[in-house]
């Protein structure tokens, strides 16, 4: 009888003790999805976007910086590849200094380094993918134009180009009269966010049968932005607060992602960034 009731305590207390161990704290996680600040003409469609180096934008990006600085971040994330896939240190921060804001525009040195620069962070990672030589693309977006012109499907193609192109154009109309902070804000509205992710479903409808290239660079797409996440749950720790600091074309999944990963938490760039 007393090997019996050995038994199950030795069952027993064990699930007790974890019962008692408190859940680890929360990953807290803001997606801040961004225009290209330096403008450097690597995607289809590419906005003409004023110097941000200037004294008035200047004096608008440090409103954004306190803004997400209320946030108490403990880790930024960029767009970079990082070269040591152990660590995913950006290895060009160590070297930032507020000078470098008068001369480099990239949205990375802006917005990234600047906040973690106010911070006193140290920890400012690259989580980025791309494909490497001898690998299929992420964004195979020549098989649609092909596909398009041999099936005779340019003016739908070409329609939503147009609306795109509408969207960029609206972009360098406001930015001339409204502030970086209120800029930011229309890009991460939840509704700015589906209509962006829009333009990446609607390519599914250039294919049929076996050939589906739409649906390929969906799932290319896709596919980049699970391995870009991938990486931030590497250097993610328990109780952090990250900034995600990224094209606003990704900000969809990795907002999908943040938000259905165990153990993390979305929070709203929009309760934070300047309107004024």
């Amino acid at each position: 009888m007393l090997k019996i009731l050995a038994a199950v305590a030795a069952l027993v207390l064990p699930t007790a003790a974890l019962a008692r161990t408190p859940p680890p704290e929360p990953i807290e996680v803001m997606i801040l999805g961004t225009y290209h600040f330096g403008n450097p003409g690597q995607d289809i469609h590419n906005a003409r976007v004023d110097p941000v180096t200037t004294p008035g934008k200047q004096a608008q990006l440090e409103a954004v910086a306190e803004g997400l600085a209320r946030f108490r971040p403990t880790a930024v994330a960029v767009e970079r590849v990082a070269p040591d896939q152990t660590t995913l240190l950006d290895p060009r921060y160590p070297a930032f200094t507020p000078a470098d804001l008068l001369t480099n525009p990239d949205e990375r040195t802006q917005i990234g380094y600047r906040l973690a620069h106010r911070l006193g962070l140290d920890r400012v990672y690259a989580i980025d993918e791309q494909a490497r030589d001898g690998e299929p693309s992420y964004f195979p977006f020549e098989a649609v134009q092909t596909w398009v012109q041999v099936n005779g499907r340019t003016d739908a193609l070409g329609a939503l180009h147009g609306e795109v192109a509408a969207m960029i154009a609206d972009l360098e109309r406001r930015q001339g009269t409204e502030s970086v902070g209120r800029l930011l804000a229309a890009f991460n509205t939840p509704d700015r966010v589906a209509s962006d992710q829009g333009f990446y479903a609607r390519m599914m409808a250039f294919g049929s049968g076996d050939d589906q290239p739409g649906a390929v660079l969906n799932g290319r797409w896709y596919t980049r932005n699970a391995m870009i996440f991938a990486r931030l749950m590497q250097v993610a720790r328990p109780g952090d607060r990250i900034v995600v600091v990224y094209g606003a074309g990704h900000a969809f999944w990795l907002r999908q992602m943040v938000e259905t990963t165990p153990g993390f938490r979305l929070v709203e760039p929009n309760d934070y960034l300047p309107v004024d």
